[in-house]
């Protein structure tokens, strides 16, 4: 996979694809073949500050944790992004849904894993 600008962290995007965070702000999405689709803030005019950790629910939305604006948003397969998560955060890195249906967050601000419930968004 060519032409990405300073991939910093891969996780599974939709229907078997990959999804890649680039320092430089935006997130790059390739298919199952590694053909590229295309771009999330393409897609849907969301801006970056600097995309972090990546990961992706049952439904195959794509969730971003984002270090500089520091929140954590969901792109859904169809609409506009989704804020799930912005007071607490420090600097969320990581990001991982847990099959219980939640959202843990990396924050190395206060070298923290914190622990979402109940957000209807991941429902």
């Amino acid at each position: 996979m060519l032409g990405l600008e300073g991939p910093c962290w891969v996780g599974p995007g939709p229907d078997g694809g990959l999804a890649v965070s680039e320092e430089f702000g935006d997130v790059r999405l390739f298919g199952s073949a590694r053909q590229p689709l295309g771009s999330l803030a393409g897609w849907t005019g969301h801006t970056f500050g600097c995309p972090a950790g990546i990961c992706s629910n049952s439904e195959g939305n794509i969730i971003v944790a984002d270090e500089q604006r520091r929140q954590v948003t969901l792109f859904p397969r169809a609409g506009p992004p989704i804020c799930l998560v912005s007071e607490g955060l420090g600097q969320p890195l990581g990001v991982a849904c847990a099959p219980q249906g939640q959202l843990l967050v990396a924050d190395a601000k206060d070298n923290s894993i914190k622990v979402y419930q109940g957000l209807k968004e991941l429902a």
